[in-house]
């Protein structure tokens, strides 16, 4: 057991960042050598004089960074670097892309980490398609997608049309996900350097693939209605973004539901200052949520993303943007320079999928699979604080004292649970804390693996951090 004491005096933000900052610094100095043993965390919050909470959000950032390694009960100890395995060592960059997801899930714990379409044996269906296919197209199978179909286009059209709006065929363009189709307007319409604005609470997959790509990112203050006007022209003004990337109905992972006035009122923002929108609606069309697009009203310069990975099924990867006139062409090619190319097989199972109004219903019996979860997540987790949807596929769940998000995090994995912490959700680094974690409810197979992993989680809420000391 090492002696050592940090100094937290020194820089600044968060106190945890600061404690972890500090661990990092004394093993590259040698004042904690390899092998020595991180004092326990309850000590260490007494001695400093911080919470627990604190002290297990430090310990598991240097984790993350490959700094340290624990054992439950034995506690946590400096890594040997020099001697760890070239496939064990954590290289920095994928830690700062990679979010705070554990990388290669263990089979054995319950997924609440996720929210892709639940499996109600859309497999089957699937199969049959792709063995249509196989038959009736041999050849484009087997070679690069050169030319495109009509019916991939009407599907996009018929997929992203709602609210009493429809885009225009000329203006879809197909990709592989929804993702795929963000990344490739941030890279067609934005150059390295530019600057790209994100909620503040977002999906960072697409802020930390922007900055991989060169860009800049920004964040814009949000409260319980989704993104705030005032501050978005604000940044507009003195920070000149090219981009802003939003999620107006059923916002990951707040459930926000952008009233239209707002929507108006960021689409002016947006013209007047010659931003372009990005509208990820993934979400929108499972919410039964009748607001209008905000690529309805701004067409000229909004991007509509939407995509079959949270209704239908996320293993066929489709999707498709709705560009604003004249914009499809450069999209395509841009999707086609970033991916290597749409695959035929993929991009017709998708278009089939929609044109026979398969995946409309896949959707209708997901939404009602996902009503059924939730109403059983609201009572199991009666008497706590959560934002919930009935139709989305995952709950905001306020944590009590003294619970923080990552320690939260860290003990539900203990037990067998994986959630999400708010870190996942962070575009930039800031002094905001929600104490809140993210808990998808789609991926468990059966009603009986759902109850378990929320009564696990109702155990950790209601024993607060007594029942964990935080050894990682």
């Amino acid at each position: 057991m090492t002696n050592w004491l940090p100094d937290i005096s020194r820089g600044s933000g968060p106190v945890y960042l600061r404690l972890a900052d500090s661990i990092e610094s004394a093993i590259a100095s040698g004042a904690l050598p390899a092998g020595s043993k991180l004092p326990p965390q309850r000590n260490l919050a007494y001695d400093i004089g911080v919470t627990i909470g604190t002290i297990g959000r430090a310990y598991a950032l240097v984790h993350e960074r490959g700094l340290v390694a624990g054992e439950v009960g034995r506690g946590t100890y400096v890594l040997n670097r020099s001697e760890t395995p070239p496939g064990e060592q954590i290289d920095p960059l994928t830690v700062s892309l990679g979010g705070t997801r554990v990388q290669d899930a263990p089979a054995n714990k319950i997924r609440f980490d996720t929210t892709a379409a639940p499996d109600l044996g859309q497999g089957k269906v699937i199969a049959g398609i792709l063995a249509e296919i196989g038959e009736q197209h041999l050849s484009e199978i087997s070679s690069y997608s050169r030319s495109f179909p009509q019916n991939w286009f009407e599907a996009g059209r018929r997929w992203l049309a709602r609210s009493g709006w429809t885009p225009e065929v000329e203006n879809i363009v197909p990709t592989l996900g929804a993702h795929a189709a963000a990344i490739a307007v941030i890279a067609a319409v934005s150059a390295p350097g530019d600057k790209i604005v994100f909620e503040d609470l977002t999906y960072t997959q697409i802020s930390r693939s922007a900055r991989l790509l060169g860009r800049r990112t920004l964040t814009v203050d949000s409260d319980k209605l989704g993104m705030i006007p005032e501050d978005f022209e604000r940044l507009c003004q003195q920070q000149h973004p090219k981009i802003a990337f939003l999620m107006p109905t059923v916002h990951n992972p707040t459930l926000a539901i952008m009233p239209y006035e707002r929507r108006a009122a960021i689409a002016a923002i947006a013209r007047k200052h010659s931003v372009w929108l990005i509208e990820d609606d993934l979400y929108g069309g499972m919410a039964d949520d009748d607001t209008p697009l905000l690529a309805s009203i701004a067409p000229d310069r909004t991007f509509l993303v939407n995509g079959l990975s949270k209704s239908v099924a996320a293993g066929v990867r489709g999707g498709w943007v709705a560009c604003p006139p004249h914009f499809a062409q450069r999209i395509r090619v841009t999707h086609k320079m970033i991916t290597g190319g749409l695959p035929f097989i993929l991009a017709e199972t998708c278009a089939r999928l929609v044109g026979s109004g398969t995946a409309h219903e896949i959707r209708k019996a997901s939404v009602k699979e996902l009503s059924r979860r939730v109403q059983l997540a609201r009572e199991q987790l009666q008497g706590f604080d959560f934002e919930s949807h009935l139709h989305a596929p995952f709950l905001w769940l306020k944590l009590p004292e003294p619970w923080m998000s990552g320690t939260f995090k860290n003990a539900a994995y203990r037990d067998g649970v994986l959630v999400d912490d708010e870190d996942e959700f962070k575009a930039a680094r800031g002094e905001k804390a929600y104490h809140r974690v993210r808990i998808g409810l789609s991926s468990p197979k059966t009603g009986q693996e759902l109850t378990s992993g929320l009564m696990i989680l109702r155990r950790l809420l209601e024993n607060g951090g007594s029942a964990y000391d935080g050894e990682i």
